[in-house]
Formats: C-alpha cells, structure tokens, sequence
C-alpha cells in the first residue's frame, strides 16, 4: 500500500492529500529514510512522522485496502510519542 494511503487509512493524518504534503514536505520517514508519497508500507515497516512540535513513531502491524475508524489503531504499535527533539542546542 502506498504511504499516503497507508497514513490516511490508519488516522495517523485525518486526510490523504495532507498525508502526501507531508511526505512532499520530508515530514515523513520510512525505516528511517525520508520517503515519497508513493512509497510502498509493508508489515514490519517504521514510520516517523513529525506534526512540527510532537513526533510520532510507530511500527506498522497490518497493511489493510479499508479499515473502519475503529480498526484504525490495530493498523500500528506506537513506539515512541513525544516532543520534537530539536537539532543543535
């Protein structure tokens, strides 16, 4: 599945075209290298996405075509959720 869809699919990100900005913008990284939009999300895959002053890690559990707002969380495991860790000082 694409990442864009991937995000958008699991409510990390509420919509598909803000998930592919953010992906555009290097907000978003896949197994620890910035990734495109169009990237393919498999089981096992890391995802850290930066919301500007919170970062978010998780580790991806299921790569479904659909999945209802309540199946939404079983999508991944939260790894790490938490402040922006500034570069430099």
């Amino acid at each position: 599945m694409r990442l864009d869809k991937f995000l958008q699919v699991s409510r990390l990100i509420k919509r598909r075209t803000l998930a592919k900005r953010a992906c555009t913008q290097g907000r978003v990284r896949l197994n620890g290298r910035v990734a495109k939009a169009g990237a393919e999300v498999n089981i096992g895959a890391r995802l850290e996405v930066d919301f500007g002053r919170r970062c978010l890690e998780v580790e991806v559990l299921a790569v479904p075509e659909r999945a209802g707002v309540r199946d939404a969380s079983s999508l991944y495991r939260i790894l790490a959720d938490g402040p922006r860790e500034e570069a430099g000082g």
